[in-house]
């Protein structure tokens, strides 16, 4: 493929960066810190990148990248843990001008040797690499010698928060990485990530070295997303009430992911979509590899399906149109949530985040880590990041301002901080409030005489009946029938006792001992709440907003809605060919053009060249591979 950038850097000084995001990428503007963060670095600066999906994470090291070439700088690395997904972004790069390559195990041995020799030509801008393969022997002696001809211009690390044990992603292959530092000191870095709380942005810096390194952190706001958080009743008849309400429209189904805890689980949701006649695909790492890379590629290259996977899917996703994502069970933290709720709405479009939930979640969380084989501290920390995602799930005030919050952000619109973000389930459809704190004493009252009379914890089901005064086999074999609380709470629902356990959980008043059988003891809060010190406040049990059937809160077609019925008609035409493009250059379509380009041309209805390169999304590259055509295509008569 002809290299375009020569072209570029004629119209251009050789750093002008600007210049780059114009010809290249087809866009007239940096967003947000982007400028800030391409001009440091292409100027030999370290950084450490704190951006949302979504927020154009990419070109923060892709531009410098090909200004330090320029410059004579040589070849940038990227390490990425996302060999299923290099082809991707490599082939993204080419489509705009941008020579590119991988290096992974999915390659034989003969195209692997042909990437080194274009390597040591200096044909290669930037070079994908995983993190094991980086640091062999082989391909740090390439290295080496690239670094002796001043050849080596920038590693950028990319989903850096792998390489902290805080973090929800650790992966110990990035520990490694400190080799880069050591072995070539004058060769700029920049770690980014999406997701990272201050103890693992502090491990990442320590980890990687990056003590001196410029930190740029933005707003973990998206404010496009739409957070709703349900009580679990039947998980998989929610998830299908609420696809069905929110993201279907006839014949037409958003894409979406459903992430679920286990493999198994992941195939029965998959299968029960596919019943309903929701089009959906499973992924776990059980499936063969060959079968979890078809169905990959059809969620990233086709309209409407739904991925029902575990946590083996998702990171680095780049799928802009992902209108939902849902969890049918509770993530391990607030990071891993943000960082999977992250992958809806990278378009800016309307997007949904929702998830079902209940204490059986939670007991299996805490009993995961207490069961554990790591250290005290790691198991108190994890548990300290398990309550938070609890208190988020339990609240009843604004979610956005709680998860903000967590990152140590305020909510900001209009440069003022604010308490309601008006796009979440308890901004849009207040709950109800109970107070629960005399079902709470009661609780408590409860376990502390069960084990006062019998010098042992019991679990959540035991404890709720001794309150409602059933009588059970277990209960008479200790006798706690005679218990001075035994039936003293018969007016409180297990629904409503459940509640009150999850935020007893979640203000820290009960603890969950996970190496007991997932049995509940006191803690030194539960005094506050018995002397009444401390109020428990609850949301009542409500549905869902979408088995209340209320008006649907996402636009299946957000962009082309708002185009008049010609413009929408071009739109139609050119996704049709920017599907055949895409197929036969085996990429996923909006690798060719996202659609708020193709929404943008279809409205303006360009009649030349020149007016179509003034369309953000078309760099000279792809108005040289596509423009006639593009042009043709919405006006064949022409």
């Amino acid at each position: 493929m002809q290299n375009v950038l020569p072209q570029v850097a004629a119209r251009s000084t050789p750093n002008d960066t600007l210049s780059i995001l114009r010809e290249v990428f087809g866009y007239t503007a940096f967003r947000g810190h982007q400028q800030a963060v391409i001009e440091h670095v292409t100027h030999g600066g370290d950084a450490l990148v704190l951006m949302p999906t979504g927020g154009g994470k990419s070109l923060c090291y892709q531009i410098p990248a090909i200004a330090r070439q320029r410059m004579g700088h040589g070849l940038s690395i990227v390490v990425s843990p996302l060999i299923a997904l290099m082809h991707d972004q490599v082939g993204a790069l080419h489509e705009a001008g941008v020579e590119a390559a991988f290096l992974n195990s999915s390659l034989s041995g003969e195209a692997a040797n042909g990437v080194e020799q274009r390597l040591r030509r200096g044909d290669i801008t930037l070079l994908y690499a995983a993190p094991e393969r980086l640091t062999t022997p082989r391909f740090l002696a390439q290295l080496d010698l690239l670094y002796e001809q001043g050849q080596l211009g920038l590693f950028a690390i990319d989903e850096a928060h792998c390489v902290s044990q805080w973090g929800h992603d650790f992966r110990p292959e990035y520990r490694a990485l400190t080799v880069l530092h050591e072995r070539y000191p004058q060769v700029p870095r920049i770690a980014l990530t999406a997701t990272a709380d201050a103890l693992t942005r502090a491990d990442i810096v320590e980890r990687l070295q990056l003590e001196n390194a410029q930190q740029f952190v933005s707003s973990f706001d998206r404010p496009n997303i739409r957070y709703t958080i349900v009580e679990k009743k039947d998980a998989t008849h929610q998830l299908l009430r609420f696809i069905q309400h929110e993201h279907q429209d006839g014949q037409v189904q958003d894409s979406g992911i459903v992430y679920c805890q286990s493999r198994r689980r992941v195939e029965e949701v998959a299968q029960a979509l596919c019943d309903a006649g929701i089009q959906a695909l499973p992924y776990h790492a059980g499936l063969d590899r060959a079968v979890r890379q078809h169905n990959q590629d059809r969620f990233l290259r086709e309209e409407g399906w739904v991925m029902v996977a575990t946590i083996a899917f998702g990171m680095g996703i780049d799928k802009p149109d992902v209108r939902f994502v849902a969890h049918l069970d509770m993530p391990k933290n607030i990071e891993g949530y943000y960082q999977e709720t992250g992958r809806a709405g990278r378009d800016g479009q309307p997007a949904h985040a929702w998830m079902v939930y209940g204490l059986n979640d939670v007991v299996n969380q805490r009993r995961m880590i207490d069961e554990s084989p790591a250290g005290e501290e790691f198991k108190q920390v994890m548990r300290g990041k398990l309550d938070a995602l609890l208190a988020l799930a339990e609240a009843t005030d604004c979610r956005r301002v709680r998860l903000l919050s967590y990152f140590g952000q305020s909510y900001m619109r209009d440069g003022v901080a604010h308490l309601r973000c008006g796009n979440c389930d308890n901004c849009l459809h207040p709950p109800d409030i109970w107070d629960g704190t005399e079902a709470a004493r009661m609780l408590l009252s409860t376990i502390y005489r069960i084990q006062q009379q019998s010098g042992i914890t019991f679990g959540a089901g035991h404890i709720m009946d001794v309150l409602r005064g059933k009588t059970t086999q277990k209960i008479e074999q200790f006798g706690h029938q005679s218990i001075s609380t035994f039936g003293i709470g018969n007016k409180f629902s297990e629904i409503q006792l459940r509640g009150v356990l999850r935020q007893l959980l979640a203000i820290g008043a009960l603890g969950i001992d996970g190496q007991a059988f997932n049995t509940l003891f006191l803690t030194d809060l539960s005094r506050a709440v018995l002397k009444g010190e401390l109020k428990v406040q609850l949301r009542a049990s409500v549905s869902s907003p979408a088995e209340r059937k209320v008006k649907r809160t996402t636009s299946l077609k957000t962009i082309e809605t708002q185009l008049d019925e010609p413009a929408q008609h071009r739109f139609a035409q050119l996704k049709a060919w920017r599907a055949e493009v895409a197929k036969s250059h085996n990429l996923p379509a909006y690798v060719i053009f996202h659609d708020a380009t193709l929404a943008a041309i279809a409205q303006a209805h360009p009649a030349s060249l020149d007016e179509l390169q003034n369309i953000a999304g078309i760099g000279v590259k792809k108005l040289e591979a596509y423009g006639q055509e593009v042009l043709r295509i919405i006006d064949p008569a022409a």
